[in-house]
Parts: structure tokens; C-alpha cells; sequence
């Protein structure tokens, strides 16, 4: 017999690119030592990722490192979706660093290359086809942020939001594995396609009070890693901490990645009945705490990382009409994972358009500081102050932020055709609070300046005009582009 196996390298190209990219930047940090060279490999590199990927995608779906039906790694138009996305969000965010890198804040070289990184496990994390490769890849993606989050020199807040990543992350990665190891030892199998179908066709192992820990420990172990309540409070502390582009790629790539994992293993790996009722407890926790601890907070940052908790759980609530009868057939499941996959692109790229306001709004290298220094933004920045707006009304579901409307709406009609209308009634009030927060920073946008406010964030303290200006301009225009062709991103969602 040959055990040799093939390897289906045009299926890999993603993976080869985003690693490919990684290991270039430290060369040419090492040769040629120069920041903007340096940048530029990292930048490039990544496009090319999205490039590949997106080519790659667009052909028929792929499969490697095959044990009879069972593949490590499955490349289709979902997994090339979130590697498309990941890549993008890499070069914006590298963009959004600039003026902070030219200011000596973190090294450039070091800064790069982990970011590159970060990327390459959020590539592969998308193609993942079994448990093993699954947690390799998020712990990828979640690795080299411990050391971003803490790699500016001279803040002591960024030291310590990076302590309190790394302990949580040890956490929750030691909850995962641990789940991953009791669902082995219950069916013998790491193939996310075979757990299902060996706990389908096998209705004693869901009975089994091993399997339901392995369930719960796995569920908590990923809950963990896209901040869903109560296992949240490591992200606002993490988020007000680390420099802003740190934060932004937080926000945006890592939870894309915690959220792309765990709905891998409820879609293709753990039994409906079971992972239900706990997504939909999680999601209306999730949405309810986020929304009503975002009233009160004053710092800018923190109050977009309890945004991202509510936003967290609008995604988790079209999985959470799994717990019914009805959203367990066929054609409602599939609706409740393209939903919450849509939903995740589509708040992914507008919060990554408000990090982006924020940073040009700011002086260079600063933190978010709170909303009082944006008040009167407008009227010193009237575009850049304008799409970080767009931005904020997105993320509350109203037009003409088109993208984050679709979103909720997509959402609210998967958990209908589920028959969860309860739920639906709580994502629509929850949706009403959001509006009190991001509606209450738009209007300070364009609200008078004290007379006593320090000039933060005027023409003089905001030397950022230049690369942040573009990826802003760039980000907006996309967040235009998919509120008007949004039925794209919902059907690669569901392939």
C-alpha cells in the first residue's frame, strides 16, 4: 500500500502566500533594514494572499492531507471569504501604523513580521478541516497579538493588556484542547465532517455524559476567544490598552477568527440539539451586556470593545435557533450559518472603518483617549469625521450604512425562517439600544467645541492625513460596495 499521499499544492497557495509573506518581511528586515521597505514587503505580501485566495476560491472546492473521505484541509469559497478578508484587514491595519511606526513607538521589523504571522493562521484557520488543524491555526492568529498588544515601548497600560490577553488566551486554549481531547476520547475521531456523522449515526455517544462535557468545555473554550459574556472581560481592558491598529486588528481579524472556529465545529462537528440552547443563551447574554455596559463608558476605545461584545452576539444569534425543532432542518440551518458568517464580514469591515476614523482623528501614536475629544471633530474634519460616522451608523443598522442593516436583517429573517421569533425580538431591542451609543458619538462628532477643551485632535495635533487618510477612504468605500452588493457576500457565506 502507498502511504505516500499527494499533495494538492494549488489547494496550499494561500497558506504558502500569507507564510510565504511572513518569512520575507523578517529577510527583509534583516538585509535591508529599512522601515519602509519593510512595510511594503508586509503590505504586498498580503495583497498577493488576497489574491491567491480569491483565486483559488473561485474554482471548484479543493481538498488535501485526505484520509479516505476525511481532509485536513477543504479550500471552498467560505474558507477563500475568510482568507480574502483576514489579508485585507492585515494591509489596513499595517496602513493604520504607519504614522505610529515612523514615530518609533514599536519596531518596525518585529511589528511586521508578526502581524504577517497572525495572518498566515487566520488564512489557514478558514481551510481547517479537523480539530487539530483548527486549533493550531487560531492559536496562529491568537499568538503573535500577546506580544503586539504589549510591543509599544513606555506604556505601562499596553504591558498590561497584554498580561491579561495571555493569561485569558492560556485559558481558553487549555479549555479547547481539552474539549477537543474528550470528544477523541468519546468517538475516536479529529475530523470535524467525521465527529459529525459519527455522533449522528451514533445517538448513545450524544447521551453520554462525556460527550456533553466535551460539547460544553469546547463551546467555552471558543467563547473565550470572540469575547462572548460571561467570558468577555479580558477585551476592553486588552482593547483600551494595546496601540489603536493593534486594537483595530483585534477587533476585526482575531474575533473573525474565534467566530469562523466556532462555527466550524457547531456546523460540521457537534450535535444541533446540544450546541443550541448554549449559542442562544450566549448570544442574548452577549448582546444584552454588551449594549447596556456600552451606554456608560466615556473612552473611546472601550466603548467600541463593548460594541464588539454586542456585535458578537447579533452573530451567535442565528445559531441559537439551532435549540428549536424548526431551526434544526436542513434549509434553516443553512440560513443560520451564512447569516452569521455574512454578519461577521460585514461588521468586520465597519469596524475596521471606525478604528479607522478614530486613528485619523487622532494625533499620531495616541491612544483612542474618550468621546469629549472628539466632540467637534467635524468641524475641523469634516471627512474624515464623515466616514468615521458612516461607519458608527453601519454598526447601529441604520441607512445609509446599507452594509450593517443588511446585516441585521439577514440575521433577524434567518432566526424567523428558524422559528425563533423570540430571538429575533431580542436582537430588534437590542438594536434599539445600540442606536442610544453610536447615535450619541455621531452627534458629538458634530457638536460644538467647549472653550476649555484642549485642542486634541485638531489640524495641528493630527499629522496622520497621509496612509491612514487612504486605508480610511478605502475602507469606507467598501463598506458602500457591500451595503449595495450585499447578496455577494451572503452567497459566499453559504458555499
Amino acid at each position: 500500500m502507498n502511504v505516500v499521499q499527494s499533495v494538492d499544492s494549488v489547494a496550499l497557495l494561500p497558506a504558502y502566500l500569507a507564510a510565504g509573506t511572513a518569512v520575507l518581511v523578517l529577510i527583509t528586515d534583516l538585509l535591508v533594514a529599512r522601515p519602509r521597505a519593510t512595510i511594503a514587503v508586509a503590505a504586498l505580501g498580503a495583497l498577493g494572499t488576497a489574491v491567491g485566495s480569491a483565486l483559488v476560491g473561485a474554482g471548484a472546492e479543493r481538498r488535501t492531507f485526505c484520509v479516505g473521505a476525511d481532509c485536513s484541509w477543504i479550500f471552498g469559497g467560505r474558507a477563500a471569504l475568510v482568507a480574502v478578508v483576514v489579508a485585507l484587514i492585515t494591509v489596513g491595519v499595517l496602513g493604520l501604523s504607519v504614522p505610529a511606526l515612523r514615530a518609533g513607538r514599536s519596531p518596525v521589523g518585529e511589528y511586521a513580521f508578526l502581524l504577517a504571522c497572525s495572518m498566515t493562521g487566520g488564512v489557514v484557520l478558514g481551510a481547517a478541516g479537523d480539530l487539530i488543524t483548527l486549533i493550531v491555526a487560531l492559536e496562529t492568529l491568537t499568538l503573535p497579538l500577546y506580544v503586539l498588544v504589549g510591543l509599544r515601548r513606555g506604556s505601562l497600560a499596553s504591558a498590561e493588556a497584554a498580561v491579561t490577553f495571555f493569561v485569558v488566551s492560556v485559558v481558553a486554549t487549555t479549555l479547547t484542547l481539552l474539549g477537543a481531547a474528550l470528544l477523541y476520547a468519546v468517538t475516536g475521531g479529529l475530523h470535524l465532517d467525521r465527529l459529525g456523522a459519527l455522533l449522528a449515526e451514533q445517538p448513545e455517544l450524544r447521551d453520554l455524559p462525556l460527550t456533553t462535557a466535551a460539547v460544553a468545555v469546547l463551546l467555552v473554550g471558543l467563547a473565550f476567544k470572540v469575547a462572548a459574556v460571561p467570558f468577555h472581560a479580558w477585551a476592553p481592558a486588552t482593547y483600551d490598552g494595546a496601540p489603536l491598529p493593534v486594537a483595530a486588528y483585534l477587533s476585526t481579524a482575531s474575533k473573525l477568527g474565534g467566530l469562523v472556529a466556532l462555527l466550524a465545529v457547531v456546523q460540521r462537528a457537534l450535535p444541533a440539539d446540544q450546541t443550541g440552547p448554549v449559542l442562544a443563551l450566549l448570544a442574548v447574554l452577549t448582546m444584552t451586556v454588551g449594549n447596556l455596559v456600552a451606554l456608560r463608558q466615556r473612552r473611546t476605545v472601550r466603548l467600541l470593545a463593548w460594541s464588539s461584545v454586542a456585535q458578537a452576539g447579533y452573530i451567535l444569534a442565528p445559531l441559537g435557533a439551532l435549540a428549536l425543532a424548526a431551526g434544526r432542518t436542513d434549509e434553516a440551518r443553512s440560513a443560520a450559518y451564512a447569516a452569521a458568517m455574512a454578519y461577521a464580514v460585514f461588521f468586520v469591515v465597519l469596524e475596521l472603518a471606525a478604528f479607522a476614523g478614530v486613528t485619523a482623528l487622532r494625533p499620531a501614536g495616541a491612544d483612542g483617549g474618550t468621546l469629549d475629544d472628539l466632540r467637534g471633530a467635524a468641524r475641523r474634519h469634516p471627512w474624515r469625521a464623515a466616514a468615521f460616522g458612516l461607519a458608527l451608523v453601519g454598526l447601529a443598522g441604520l441607512p445609509p450604512g446599507l452594509a450593517g442593516l443588511f446585516a441585521k436583517v439577514t440575521v433577524v429573517r434567518a432566526l424567523l425562517d428558524g422559528g425563533a421569533a423570540w430571538l429575533a425580538l431580542v436582537v430588534a431591542l437590542n438594536a434599539v439600544i445600540g442606536l442610544a451609543y453610536y447615535l450619541r458619538v455621531t452627534a458629538a462628532l458634530w457638536a460644538p467645541t467647549p472653550l476649555a477643551a484642549p485642542n486634541v485632535g485638531g489640524a495641528a495635533a493630527v499629522p496622520v492625513v497621509g496612509v491612514v487618510g487612504v486605508v480610511l477612504a478605502v475602507v469606507t468605500v467598501a463598506t458602500v460596495v457591500l451595503g449595495v452588493a450585499p447578496q455577494l457576500v451572503l452567497d459566499l457565506a453559504g458555499r
